[in-house]
């Protein structure tokens, strides 16, 4: 497994790599990898010939400054789990060389989907999330990038960059990966207590039961079932929920579009994103 901190050695190798035919998979992180991280890499085995992970928490997408200096930074744990998980490429860039002075950034207009549920209570982080991606995949120019689907949102932001920006890469999204309680997976969860661990389970397990009651009920009596039940509840501060299309975000109607539900609660302090596809 090779480590590579900065574009130029990075993009040295990657030359090599094309001319000898290999199509190019390239998994962006934040680091703090746990095994729906490890879900993406594997799917990047399956479809590329070479596949790079990056480390790199992006100071652009984080709108509170005490949010960004928590979260948790574990470079050699994640490096052991990568080579466990056969990785070809890591690379673990400093902000320097991800953001050099003369840098300037392409503004993209999102058409609105950057504005809505994480967008309302995050000002510009999609504006930080479009800026890193963009830049990896200028320097990267990959074939392939995996995104996992509990950021459903972000997938959707990106999706809408890459077609903005004319980038040739495929966009593949992958399957939430769940704990054996439902929890989805989450570098944010290692802040919960115990107990936290186990009311935060309450958040998928309410997402089922919105899907059992999706064809039965209307989409505004769901949504306030839901909103009653955690804003009932003292220990949860809801975000937001909503039951939207998969293509343009909107309030769901029955429009032919698959519907998805999106909830972002905060538990202890820590805020848990889930969503689930409701068809």
């Amino acid at each position: 497994m090779l480590v590579y901190r900065t574009f130029e050695e990075l993009k040295s190798f990657l030359q090599e790599q094309v001319g000898l035919g290999k199509a190019i998979g390239f998994v962006p992180t934040m680091g703090a990898l746990h095994d729906g991280h490890m879900s993406l890499v594997q799917k990047s085995k399956e479809l590329a010939g070479i596949t790079i992970c990056s480390i790199f928490v992006n100071p652009t997408q984080f709108n509170v400054s005490e949010d960004l200096e928590k979260y948790p930074r574990t470079e050699e744990s994640d490096l052991k789990v990568l080579l466990k998980n056969d990785c070809d490429v890591v690379f673990i860039p400093s902000v320097d060389e991800v953001y050099p002075i003369n840098y300037v950034s392409p503004r993209i207009e999102l058409g609105g989907i950057d504005l809505i549920m994480e967008g309302m209570g995050r000002p510009g982080h999609f504006d930080g999330v479009v800026q890193v991606v963009g830049r990896f995949f200028e320097q990267m120019n990959p074939d392939f990038s995996f995104f996992g689907e509990k950021d459903f949102q972000q997938l959707v932001v990106v999706e809408k960059m890459v077609k903005e920006r004319n980038f040739k890469v495929k966009i593949v999204s992958c399957a939430i990966m769940r704990e054996p309680s439902g929890l989805a997976m989450s570098s944010r969860n290692v802040r919960l207590s115990e107990a936290g661990l186990i009311l935060a389970q309450e958040i998928s397990t309410q997402l089922r039961k919105v899907k059992q009651q999706f064809t039965k009920k209307n989409t505004l009596e769901i949504e306030h079932q839901v909103k009653l039940f955690f804003n009932s509840h003292p220990d949860f501060k809801l975000s937001y929920f909503e039951i939207v299309d998969e293509t343009f975000l909107l309030p769901f109607s029955n429009s032919g579009l698959k519907a998805r539900a999106i909830i972002a609660v905060e538990l202890e302090g820590v805020r848990l994103l889930d969503n689930l596809s409701l068809n």
